[in-house]
Protein backbone atom coordinates (compact mmCIF):
# COMPACT_ATOMS: atom_id res chain seq x y z
CA UNK A 1 0.00 0.00 0.00
CA UNK A 2 1.09 3.64 -0.97
CA UNK A 3 2.54 5.55 2.19
CA UNK A 4 -0.39 8.25 2.97
CA UNK A 5 1.07 11.53 1.84
CA UNK A 6 -0.54 14.27 3.75
CA UNK A 7 -1.68 17.97 2.31
CA UNK A 8 1.11 19.39 4.39
CA UNK A 9 -0.40 23.04 3.66
CA UNK A 10 -3.63 22.38 4.88
CA UNK A 11 -2.97 20.43 7.57
CA UNK A 12 -1.01 23.40 9.24
CA UNK A 13 -3.81 25.85 8.43
CA UNK A 14 -6.33 23.54 9.17
CA UNK A 15 -4.70 23.49 12.94
CA UNK A 16 -3.99 26.96 13.14
CA UNK A 17 -5.37 29.49 11.23
CA UNK A 18 -8.39 30.06 13.63
CA UNK A 19 -6.11 30.01 16.51
CA UNK A 20 -3.19 32.99 15.52
CA UNK A 21 -4.11 36.32 16.33
CA UNK A 22 -3.06 37.10 12.65
CA UNK A 23 -3.18 34.55 9.45
CA UNK A 24 -1.79 35.70 6.60
CA UNK A 25 -1.89 32.34 5.22
CA UNK A 26 -4.88 32.35 3.36
CA UNK A 27 -4.99 32.70 -0.40
CA UNK A 28 -8.12 34.38 -1.12
CA UNK A 29 -9.43 38.10 -0.60
CA UNK A 30 -10.99 39.24 2.80
CA UNK A 31 -14.61 37.64 2.84
CA UNK A 32 -17.71 38.85 2.61
CA UNK A 33 -20.56 38.60 4.22
CA UNK A 34 -23.70 37.54 3.70
CA UNK A 35 -25.19 41.39 3.87
CA UNK A 36 -22.36 42.60 1.22
CA UNK A 37 -23.74 40.02 -0.80
CA UNK A 38 -27.28 40.50 -0.59
CA UNK A 39 -26.63 44.50 -0.60
CA UNK A 40 -25.11 43.99 -3.58
CA UNK A 41 -28.20 41.64 -5.24
CA UNK A 42 -30.82 44.71 -3.75
CA UNK A 43 -31.89 41.78 -1.59
CA UNK A 44 -32.97 41.85 2.04
CA UNK A 45 -32.63 39.08 4.37
CA UNK A 46 -35.86 37.52 3.99
CA UNK A 47 -35.12 37.12 0.47
CA UNK A 48 -33.21 33.71 1.02
CA UNK A 49 -35.85 32.96 4.33
CA UNK A 50 -38.05 30.74 1.78
CA UNK A 51 -34.87 28.04 1.14
CA UNK A 52 -35.48 24.86 2.01
CA UNK A 53 -33.28 22.89 4.49
CA UNK A 54 -33.11 20.19 1.91
CA UNK A 55 -31.08 18.23 -0.56
CA UNK A 56 -30.45 20.24 -3.83
CA UNK A 57 -30.24 18.91 -7.06
CA UNK A 58 -27.37 16.84 -6.56
CA UNK A 59 -24.89 17.75 -9.54
CA UNK A 60 -26.02 21.31 -8.67
CA UNK A 61 -29.24 23.21 -9.36
CA UNK A 62 -29.97 23.90 -12.85
CA UNK A 63 -30.22 27.59 -12.07
CA UNK A 64 -26.65 27.56 -10.88
CA UNK A 65 -25.28 25.52 -13.34
CA UNK A 66 -26.65 27.56 -15.96
CA UNK A 67 -25.26 30.81 -14.44
CA UNK A 68 -21.58 28.71 -14.38
CA UNK A 69 -21.92 27.51 -18.17
CA UNK A 70 -22.70 31.34 -19.07
CA UNK A 71 -19.42 32.05 -17.81
CA UNK A 72 -17.78 29.39 -20.64
CA UNK A 73 -18.47 30.04 -24.00
CA UNK A 74 -20.13 27.42 -25.73
CA UNK A 75 -20.70 25.30 -22.58
CA UNK A 76 -24.43 24.36 -21.39
CA UNK A 77 -25.78 23.77 -17.85
CA UNK A 78 -24.78 19.18 -18.67
CA UNK A 79 -20.90 20.44 -18.89
CA UNK A 80 -21.28 22.19 -15.46
CA UNK A 81 -20.77 19.87 -11.93
CA UNK A 82 -20.88 21.65 -8.91
CA UNK A 83 -18.97 20.29 -6.33
CA UNK A 84 -18.19 21.31 -2.07
CA UNK A 85 -15.00 23.50 -3.42
CA UNK A 86 -12.61 23.02 -6.40
CA UNK A 87 -10.72 20.72 -3.97
CA UNK A 88 -13.36 17.73 -4.94
CA UNK A 89 -13.57 18.44 -7.89
CA UNK A 90 -9.97 17.52 -8.11
CA UNK A 91 -10.70 14.93 -6.55
CA UNK A 92 -13.24 13.68 -8.17
CA UNK A 93 -11.27 14.34 -11.44
CA UNK A 94 -8.25 12.40 -10.33
CA UNK A 95 -10.13 9.31 -9.14
CA UNK A 96 -12.48 9.49 -12.42
CA UNK A 97 -9.56 9.87 -15.08
CA UNK A 98 -6.65 8.05 -13.30
CA UNK A 99 -5.90 4.44 -11.54
CA UNK A 100 -2.97 3.56 -10.03
CA UNK A 101 0.35 3.22 -12.54
CA UNK A 102 -1.22 5.74 -14.21
CA UNK A 103 1.07 8.71 -14.88
CA UNK A 104 0.39 12.87 -15.00
CA UNK A 105 2.65 15.80 -15.22
CA UNK A 106 2.10 18.18 -12.74
CA UNK A 107 3.05 22.05 -12.69
CA UNK A 108 5.20 22.61 -9.63
CA UNK A 109 4.97 25.07 -7.70
CA UNK A 110 1.02 24.58 -7.60
CA UNK A 111 -1.88 23.96 -4.99
CA UNK A 112 -0.36 20.59 -4.08
CA UNK A 113 -3.88 19.00 -3.47
CA UNK A 114 -3.55 17.34 -7.20
CA UNK A 115 0.32 16.10 -6.90
CA UNK A 116 -0.74 14.69 -3.15
CA UNK A 117 -4.22 12.79 -4.27
CA UNK A 118 -1.62 11.74 -7.29
CA UNK A 119 0.99 10.37 -5.13
CA UNK A 120 -2.22 8.88 -2.81
CA UNK A 121 -3.50 7.06 -5.55
CA UNK A 122 -0.35 5.06 -6.61
CA UNK A 123 0.06 7.43 -9.65
CA UNK A 124 3.77 8.20 -11.41
CA UNK A 125 4.25 11.81 -11.01
CA UNK A 126 5.92 13.73 -13.77
CA UNK A 127 7.03 17.18 -13.19
CA UNK A 128 7.27 20.47 -15.24
CA UNK A 129 8.38 23.67 -13.54
CA UNK A 130 8.02 27.25 -13.45
CA UNK A 131 10.96 29.41 -13.92
CA UNK A 132 11.64 32.23 -11.54
CA UNK A 133 14.21 33.44 -13.62
CA UNK A 134 11.83 33.88 -15.93
CA UNK A 135 9.52 35.62 -14.01
CA UNK A 136 7.70 32.13 -13.31
CA UNK A 137 6.86 31.19 -16.77
CA UNK A 138 6.38 27.48 -17.40
CA UNK A 139 9.26 25.67 -19.07
CA UNK A 140 7.39 25.08 -22.12
CA UNK A 141 10.64 22.54 -23.39
CA UNK A 142 10.10 20.47 -19.58
CA UNK A 143 6.88 20.34 -20.42
CA UNK A 144 6.95 18.85 -23.42
CA UNK A 145 9.68 16.49 -22.09
CA UNK A 146 7.52 15.45 -19.36
CA UNK A 147 4.81 14.18 -21.47
CA UNK A 148 5.24 10.78 -22.72
CA UNK A 149 2.66 8.24 -24.61
CA UNK A 150 1.86 7.03 -21.03
CA UNK A 151 0.34 10.56 -20.13
CA UNK A 152 -3.05 10.50 -18.65
CA UNK A 153 -3.66 13.82 -17.37
CA UNK A 154 -1.68 17.07 -17.15
CA UNK A 155 -2.49 19.54 -14.91
CA UNK A 156 -1.78 23.32 -14.77
CA UNK A 157 -2.94 26.16 -12.20
CA UNK A 158 -3.28 29.45 -13.94
CA UNK A 159 -3.49 31.89 -12.64
CA UNK A 160 -0.71 30.42 -10.74
CA UNK A 161 -0.65 29.28 -6.74
CA UNK A 162 1.59 30.21 -5.41
CA UNK A 163 3.15 32.83 -7.88
CA UNK A 164 0.11 35.04 -9.27
CA UNK A 165 1.65 34.32 -13.23
CA UNK A 166 -0.62 34.33 -16.04
CA UNK A 167 -0.05 32.23 -18.73
CA UNK A 168 -0.12 33.82 -22.03
CA UNK A 169 -2.18 32.90 -25.11
CA UNK A 170 0.96 31.65 -26.67
CA UNK A 171 1.75 29.47 -23.61
CA UNK A 172 -1.69 28.22 -22.84
CA UNK A 173 -1.53 27.10 -26.56
CA UNK A 174 1.90 25.15 -26.33
CA UNK A 175 -0.16 23.52 -23.58
CA UNK A 176 -2.70 22.47 -24.91
CA UNK A 177 -0.51 21.01 -27.89
CA UNK A 178 1.65 18.97 -25.47
CA UNK A 179 -1.88 17.32 -24.11
CA UNK A 180 -3.32 17.10 -27.66
CA UNK A 181 -0.01 15.34 -28.80
CA UNK A 182 0.11 13.24 -25.78
CA UNK A 183 -3.57 12.26 -25.77
CA UNK A 184 -3.97 13.28 -21.98
CA UNK A 185 -6.76 15.05 -20.49
CA UNK A 186 -5.55 18.67 -19.19
CA UNK A 187 -7.26 19.58 -15.22
CA UNK A 188 -7.00 23.32 -15.24
CA UNK A 189 -7.18 25.07 -11.58
CA UNK A 190 -8.93 28.53 -12.68
CA UNK A 191 -9.57 29.76 -9.12
CA UNK A 192 -7.85 32.63 -9.52
CA UNK A 193 -9.73 33.92 -12.58
CA UNK A 194 -11.40 37.06 -12.36
CA UNK A 195 -8.24 38.34 -9.45
CA UNK A 196 -6.33 39.48 -11.58
CA UNK A 197 -3.61 43.00 -10.43
CA UNK A 198 -3.04 44.60 -13.15
CA UNK A 199 -5.60 44.20 -15.46
CA UNK A 200 -9.50 44.45 -15.72
CA UNK A 201 -9.16 41.64 -18.70
CA UNK A 202 -10.39 38.32 -17.48
CA UNK A 203 -7.73 35.38 -17.63
CA UNK A 204 -8.94 33.33 -20.31
CA UNK A 205 -10.44 29.17 -19.60
CA UNK A 206 -8.44 26.31 -21.23
CA UNK A 207 -12.14 25.29 -21.52
CA UNK A 208 -13.31 25.15 -25.36
CA UNK A 209 -9.35 25.23 -26.35
CA UNK A 210 -9.63 21.09 -26.49
CA UNK A 211 -11.77 18.53 -26.38
CA UNK A 212 -10.42 17.08 -23.11
CA UNK A 213 -10.36 19.94 -20.51
CA UNK A 214 -11.31 19.99 -16.99
CA UNK A 215 -11.53 23.82 -15.88
CA UNK A 216 -11.86 23.90 -12.18
CA UNK A 217 -14.08 26.70 -10.64
CA UNK A 218 -14.47 28.41 -7.05
CA UNK A 219 -15.76 30.83 -4.90
CA UNK A 220 -13.00 30.95 -2.36
CA UNK A 221 -10.37 32.88 -4.20
CA UNK A 222 -11.44 35.42 -7.02
CA UNK A 223 -15.20 35.65 -5.29
CA UNK A 224 -14.22 36.19 -1.41
CA UNK A 225 -16.55 33.39 -0.21
CA UNK A 226 -14.89 30.47 0.95
CA UNK A 227 -17.84 29.39 3.28
CA UNK A 228 -20.16 28.72 0.86
CA UNK A 229 -17.83 25.76 -0.35
CA UNK A 230 -18.82 26.13 -3.34
CA UNK A 231 -16.84 24.79 -6.54
CA UNK A 232 -17.21 23.14 -10.19
CA UNK A 233 -16.38 21.18 -12.79
CA UNK A 234 -16.77 21.92 -16.52
CA UNK A 235 -15.93 19.65 -18.74
CA UNK A 236 -17.65 16.88 -21.13
CA UNK A 237 -20.89 15.56 -19.75
CA UNK A 238 -20.02 12.33 -19.84
CA UNK A 239 -16.91 12.54 -18.27
CA UNK A 240 -18.48 14.91 -15.73
CA UNK A 241 -21.48 12.28 -14.87
CA UNK A 242 -18.79 9.47 -14.43
CA UNK A 243 -17.60 12.24 -12.06
CA UNK A 244 -21.37 12.95 -10.56
CA UNK A 245 -21.31 9.00 -9.61
CA UNK A 246 -18.16 9.68 -7.78
CA UNK A 247 -19.45 12.63 -5.89
CA UNK A 248 -22.41 10.22 -4.29
CA UNK A 249 -19.42 8.20 -3.05
CA UNK A 250 -18.26 11.59 -1.36
CA UNK A 251 -20.33 14.28 -0.45
CA UNK A 252 -23.69 13.76 -2.32
CA UNK A 253 -24.20 16.96 -2.78
CA UNK A 254 -23.86 20.82 -1.78
CA UNK A 255 -26.41 22.64 0.61
CA UNK A 256 -29.21 24.43 -0.89
CA UNK A 257 -28.45 27.77 0.45
CA UNK A 258 -24.85 27.55 -0.76
CA UNK A 259 -26.57 26.77 -4.54
CA UNK A 260 -29.26 29.77 -3.98
CA UNK A 261 -26.25 32.25 -2.99
CA UNK A 262 -23.17 31.42 -5.61
CA UNK A 263 -25.85 31.76 -8.30
CA UNK A 264 -26.56 35.40 -7.01
CA UNK A 265 -23.29 36.22 -6.55
CA UNK A 266 -22.39 34.56 -9.95
CA UNK A 267 -25.32 36.79 -11.85
CA UNK A 268 -24.55 39.37 -14.52
CA UNK A 269 -25.75 42.04 -11.77
CA UNK A 270 -23.27 40.96 -8.98
CA UNK A 271 -20.69 39.28 -10.23
CA UNK A 272 -18.96 42.10 -11.80
CA UNK A 273 -19.25 44.13 -8.28
CA UNK A 274 -17.77 40.94 -6.39
CA UNK A 275 -14.66 40.98 -8.94
CA UNK A 276 -14.37 45.06 -8.87
CA UNK A 277 -14.17 44.20 -4.94
CA UNK A 278 -11.49 41.56 -5.08
CA UNK A 279 -9.47 43.63 -7.75
CA UNK A 280 -9.57 47.14 -5.55
CA UNK A 281 -8.16 45.00 -2.34
CA UNK A 282 -5.71 42.62 -4.32
CA UNK A 283 -4.61 46.52 -5.99
CA UNK A 284 -4.58 48.25 -2.69
CA UNK A 285 -2.75 45.75 -0.46
CA UNK A 286 -0.23 44.68 -2.76
CA UNK A 287 1.69 48.47 -2.24
CA UNK A 288 1.55 47.69 1.26
CA UNK A 289 3.44 44.30 1.23
CA UNK A 290 5.69 45.84 -1.44
CA UNK A 291 6.45 48.77 0.73
CA UNK A 292 7.20 46.79 3.79
CA UNK A 293 9.67 44.74 1.80
CA UNK A 294 11.46 47.23 0.29
CA UNK A 295 11.70 48.59 4.29
CA UNK A 296 13.88 45.51 4.63
CA UNK A 297 16.42 46.12 2.14
CA UNK A 298 17.69 43.04 0.54
CA UNK A 299 16.09 40.82 2.64
CA UNK A 300 13.31 39.83 0.03
CA UNK A 301 13.18 39.13 -3.57
CA UNK A 302 9.87 38.89 -5.56
CA UNK A 303 8.34 39.10 -8.61
CA UNK A 304 4.78 40.63 -8.80
CA UNK A 305 2.08 38.62 -9.14
CA UNK A 306 0.09 39.56 -12.01
CA UNK A 307 -3.06 38.08 -10.19
CA UNK A 308 -4.46 36.55 -6.47
CA UNK A 309 -4.22 38.15 -3.26
CA UNK A 310 -0.85 36.29 -2.17
CA UNK A 311 2.90 36.92 -2.83
CA UNK A 312 5.68 34.30 -3.07
CA UNK A 313 8.95 36.10 -1.93
CA UNK A 314 12.64 34.51 -1.87
CA UNK A 315 13.91 35.77 1.82
CA UNK A 316 17.90 36.25 2.50
CA UNK A 317 18.28 35.11 6.29
CA UNK A 318 19.67 31.24 6.56
CA UNK A 319 16.72 29.90 8.43
CA UNK A 320 14.34 26.96 6.74
CA UNK A 321 11.01 28.24 5.79
CA UNK A 322 8.98 25.44 7.91
CA UNK A 323 11.29 26.78 10.77
CA UNK A 324 11.06 30.20 10.48
CA UNK A 325 7.13 29.84 9.97
CA UNK A 326 6.57 28.25 13.07
CA UNK A 327 8.55 30.64 14.83
CA UNK A 328 6.29 33.00 13.47
CA UNK A 329 3.17 31.15 14.75
CA UNK A 330 4.91 30.45 18.44
CA UNK A 331 6.35 33.74 18.96
CA UNK A 332 4.19 36.30 16.81
CA UNK A 333 0.70 34.97 16.34
CA UNK A 334 1.12 35.29 12.56
CA UNK A 335 1.03 32.85 10.10
CA UNK A 336 2.00 32.28 6.80
CA UNK A 337 3.10 29.37 4.84
CA UNK A 338 6.22 28.13 4.17
CA UNK A 339 7.87 27.57 0.29
CA UNK A 340 8.79 24.29 1.66
CA UNK A 341 4.94 23.18 1.04
CA UNK A 342 5.46 24.05 -2.38
CA UNK A 343 8.95 22.21 -2.37
CA UNK A 344 10.49 25.70 -2.51
CA UNK A 345 12.70 26.29 0.60
CA UNK A 346 13.58 30.02 1.11
CA UNK A 347 10.23 31.46 0.14
CA UNK A 348 6.89 32.90 1.58
CA UNK A 349 3.69 32.68 0.85
CA UNK A 350 2.22 35.82 2.25
CA UNK A 351 -1.71 37.15 2.13
CA UNK A 352 -2.40 40.91 1.39
CA UNK A 353 -5.32 40.96 0.00
CA UNK A 354 -7.15 42.16 3.24
CA UNK A 355 -7.87 45.28 5.40
CA UNK A 356 -4.79 46.98 6.08
CA UNK A 357 -5.00 47.77 9.33
CA UNK A 358 -5.20 43.81 9.89
CA UNK A 359 -2.00 43.52 6.65
CA UNK A 360 0.27 45.49 8.65
CA UNK A 361 -0.33 44.23 11.86
CA UNK A 362 0.67 40.77 10.52
CA UNK A 363 3.42 42.36 8.86
CA UNK A 364 4.66 44.09 11.75
CA UNK A 365 5.38 40.86 13.48
CA UNK A 366 6.99 38.91 10.81
CA UNK A 367 9.36 41.98 10.96
CA UNK A 368 9.54 41.96 14.54
CA UNK A 369 10.91 38.56 14.00
CA UNK A 370 12.89 38.79 11.43
CA UNK A 371 14.82 41.44 13.24
CA UNK A 372 15.38 38.93 15.83
CA UNK A 373 17.11 36.49 13.64
CA UNK A 374 18.64 38.72 11.89
CA UNK A 375 20.55 39.82 15.54
CA UNK A 376 20.89 36.41 16.05
CA UNK A 377 23.30 36.11 12.70
CA UNK A 378 20.63 33.90 11.14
Amino acid sequence: MTEFQPFVMERMMSKWENVVDVNLSESGVHPMTLGELLEMGGLELDAVADVPINYPQANGTIELRETIAAMYPGATADDVLVTVGAAEANYLALTTLLQPGDEAVIMLPNYMQVWGIAKNRGITVRECHLSEERGWALDLAELDAAATPKTKLIAVCNPNNPTGRIMTNPEMDAVVATAERAGAWLLADEVYRGAERETDEETPSFYGRYDKVLAQGSMSKAYGLPGLRIGWSVGPAQTLDDMWARHEYTTISTTALSNRLTALALSEKVRPQILARTRRYIREGFPVLEEWMKGHGDMFQIVPPQAAAIAFARYRIGTNSTELVNRLKDEQSVLIVPGDHFGLDGHLRISYGLPHDYLRDGLDRIHQALVELEAAGA
